[in-house]
């Protein structure tokens, strides 16, 4: 293992979910300790973090929405971070460059899915803060096939929004057949969907947000959608488009009755409550799409960070020290949040 001049400690702070459960309840489910630093492996780069995002799905694994992969696992995937050192048989990226590690971590690269351009349905996929050690922590390894180069332009806290809510808004947007300057809805309004906004925006499309924050009903206004009010209210115009950031179930219903015909709705989230009982003919008939979306591919990333950089999107980040993630959470689960949190673990 090769290393760069500054020396790596033995052990390091990391954030752990010791045992899952609310954010804001009695016993606290994330709690600071400390690990061993990792050692990458072969085809693998060990990272020091310099930020790390605080995504919905950190919530979910912290929560115990979604199963537990690893015990005491450290959360987050949205994570900016200098190469360190190299494990064997790498050589995409130079000791002290700038990379960015996302959700998806490896895939087979064998079965049907990873053979015909849907990797992000590998069935043996495996994700950053779920399966493996994520960036709520000084340093993190990742394969280097699975990691991106962040365009200069963004600052290492506002690239690390881009890493998953920005790649996951750009899939749920090419997910939701947008027309050339037609109407589009989101349903939530946090990291992922300020971001798809102004991808849409930039394209010409309207854009009108349900969210149940004021201040995020403002922000959007703010950044130029059409109207912005409850989560629940009927939809101003009809929508050609939808996409469902928020992961409750009972949004869906009144997103799929603001739809055209033909209308697409795609829900974005890894993890939703139950959908209420919908009515065929008043929700789904006229042919409309109601579609999921499940991670994302290597090139989703990489397109959605030349586009992000073309387009000159601004991630709006609520900047929280290394120290606090347990209160940034509280904060994205709370929802009213002006674009995405992101922590600041160390310095340039």
């Amino acid at each position: 293992m090769t290393e760069q001049n500054e020396t790596i400690p033995e052990t390091m702070r990391a954030w752990a979910v010791t045992t899952p459960g609310p954010v804001d309840g009695d016993r606290a489910p994330l709690k600071l300790v400390e690990k061993p630093v990792p050692t990458p492996g072969r085809g693998e780069v060990l990272v020091k973090v310099l930020t790390c995002g605080v995504c919905h799905t950190d919530l979910h694994v912290t929560e115990g929405d979604l199963p537990v992969h690893r015990e005491h696992v450290t959360p987050g995937h949205e994570i900016v971070g200098r190469v360190v050192a190299q494990g064997p048989e790498t050589q995409r990226f130079a000791l002290g460059e700038r990379i960015g590690i996302p959700w998806f971590r490896h895939a087979c690269g064998v079965c049907k899915f990873c053979r015909s351009g849907h990797e992000n349905l590998c069935p043996h996929s495996v994700y950053t803060g779920w399966d493996h050690d994520g960036g709520y922590a000084e340093y993190v390894t990742v394969p280097e096939g699975f990691a991106y180069r962040i365009p200069e332009r963004f600052d290492s806290l506002t690239a690390a929004p881009l890493l998953c809510a920005g790649i996951i808004g750009y899939r749920a947007f090419e997910r939701a057949n947008v027309p050339a300057g037609g109407h589009l809805g989101l349903y939530g309004f946090g990291g992922s969907a300020h971001i798809t906004a102004q991808i849409a925006l930039a394209q010409g499309i309207e854009v009108h947000v349900f969210t149940r924050g004021k201040d995020a009903q403002k922000f959007a206004l703010e950044l130029g959608c059409a109207s912005a009010q409850g989560a629940y209210d009927p939809s101003p115009v009809p929508l050609d488009s939808a996409i469902m950031f928020a992961p409750v179930g009972e949004m869906v219903l009144p997103a799929l009755a603001s739809l055209v015909p033909g209308g697409t709705l795609a829900l974005a989230g890894i993890h939703m409550s139950d959908v209420p009982t919908l009515n065929y003919q008043d929700y789904l008939f006229h042919e409309k799409t109601l579609t999921s979306v499940e991670s994302n591919t290597r090139r989703d990333g990489e397109e959605f960070l030349t586009l992000a950089d073309r387009l000159d999107i601004e991630p709006a980040v609520t900047k929280y020290p290394f120290e606090q993630a347990d209160q940034a959470l509280r904060h994205v689960k709370g929802g009213n949040i002006k674009g995405a949190c992101v922590l600041r673990v160390s310095k340039e």
